[in-house]
């Protein structure tokens, strides 16, 4: 069998299914490549580099841009920390929940919880320390690869980002969350290297993880739907 013939073979819905568990692997392997490399001091040099060329030549301590621009990263790495994503994914669940959703809102939460609780167990079993180059601009406890906050954001508005686009049959509306959460998600990351609590490779590290796992639950979403196990929207 051929495989132009097996792709003829699948219904639309088989192969969505099919190009998320690709993507999923895909970010995962990336993920897993950076962690290795991480792991062997092989970015340490690249890390350095970008980091100080966020600041001021001769004066890490001095973040690029004036004072408002550094505010402004703390309002935008906001939008990645453990209180606004709580909240946002509280507030889309009792959304679903309220338009009779009931199982679409308990997958939503279980899926970004459950990413949050890997986020702190790959934090803790890489056990990195924070960049030490230049004074942070944010308060910070925890071990840094990989980024928190980036991951976070990924798994949050991606995965939200998936249940808002199964509800829209408008093509411009399925692309505009779509770029949305994508845009959200690499802004908070870039405030993490700009505000100097984390090596690039951690956010990279962040984003991959935190994209492979909402775009695995969004297979499963699929999966599930198709089974008639949770209300996601109109049938593919």
């Amino acid at each position: 069998m051929t495989t132009p013939g097996f792709l003829a073979r699948l219904g639309r819905r088989e192969l969505s299914l099919l190009l998320l568990l690709c993507l999923a692997a895909g970010s995962a392997w990336i993920f897993i490549e950076i962690a290795d490399e991480v792991v062997e001091g092989e970015l340490h040099e690249i890390d350095r580099a970008i980091l100080l060329a966020l600041r001021t030549p001769g004066n890490p301590a001095d973040p690029l841009g004036p004072g408002w621009l550094q505010e402004m990263g703390r309002d935008i790495t906001a939008l990645g920390g453990t209180l606004v994503t709580t909240l946002v994914t509280l507030a889309a669940a009792g959304f679903l929940a309220l338009q009779g959703k009931r199982r679409a809102a308990v997958f939503v939460t279980v899926a970004i919880f459950s990413g949050t609780i890997l986020g702190w167990l790959l934090k803790s079993g890489f056990d990195r320390p924070r960049p030490d180059l230049v004074p942070h601009g944010s308060i910070v406890s925890s071990s840094s690869f990989p980024s928190g906050h980036s991951m976070t954001a990924a798994i949050v508005y991606l995965t939200l980002a998936a249940v808002l686009i199964r509800v829209q049959t408008r093509r411009p509306l399925q692309l505009y969350l779509l770029s949305l959460a994508l845009l959200i998600t690499i802004a908070v990351g870039v405030s993490r290297v700009y505000l100097g609590v984390h090596w690039p490779s951690d956010v990279l590290a962040g984003w991959t993880a935190g994209a492979a796992w909402a775009v695995l639950w969004w297979a499963i979403a699929l999966w599930m739907q198709r089974k008639g196990e949770v209300e996601m929207g109109p049938e593919a």
